[in-house]
């Protein structure tokens, strides 16, 4: 499954005017970005995944072209796709991006698995 590269380059690009430190990992079929070793935002296909404090999930839920991410087929609380016609100026995808980097510092990081 690919996903939008050049979506990728607007991540890179806003990441870094942000001065944020940042890694990629190509995950789930996709590109995630991790941020303080914490999934923050990524690409499915071409549709941004952005990780948002739930406490704001219905809300944004409500923001046009923002959707329940259900990836495993149930809905994930704190995680929304947002489709590409709600990310045409880069303002728009600042302000995804922002509540990604808004929530990292309370996300939970993954446990680490154990490399056999």
């Amino acid at each position: 499954m690919a996903y939008d590269e050049y979506l990728a380059d607007r991540i890179r690009i806003t990441f870094k005017h942000k001065n944020v430190s940042f890694e990629e990992k190509k995950m789930m079929g996709g590109l995630c970005f991790m941020v303080n070793d914490k999934m923050c935002t990524g690409i499915i296909r071409n549709n941004l995944m952005a990780r948002i404090d739930p406490e704001i999930y219905q809300e944004a839920l409500k923001k046009k072209g923002c959707r329940e991410m259900d990836f495993t087929k149930r809905p994930m609380i704190g995680y929304v796709y947002v489709e590409p016609e709600s990310l045409d100026t880069e303002k728009d995808l600042e302000y995804w991006i922002q509540l990604c980097l808004d929530f990292n510092p309370k996300a939970k990081a993954s446990k680490k698995r154990n490399k056999i």
